[in-house]
């Protein structure tokens, strides 16, 4: 590994269209800068926003390393990044 190089880890993208909005990303995308902040993943995690998923009857949508995820409340999003981003079960 040399000097400088990226050393993010995860990736999460989520869509901040005005249906996810409305659908609850406003308070997700808060969870997840909280949950990423308390935990001290930020360095460790590429957090970016997209306008539209193209899924918006299935919303709110969220990327996760590639892996979509709909319908998210609070609850179950903090379940899959403890999951995910924590290796808990």
């Amino acid at each position: 590994m040399s000097l400088g190089a990226e050393t993010v880890k995860h990736s999460i993208t989520i869509c901040m269209g005005s249906s996810c909005f409305a659908r609850g990303n406003e308070k997700n995308l808060r969870i997840l800068q909280e949950f990423l902040k308390k935990n001290q993943l930020e360095a460790d995690v590429e957090l970016s926003a997209n306008r539209c998923a193209g899924e918006c009857s299935i919303g709110p949508n969220i990327l996760i390393d590639g892996e979509s995820y709909h319908h998210l409340d609070s609850e179950a999003l903090i379940d899959i990044l403890r999951r995910k981003l924590l290796g808990a079960e």
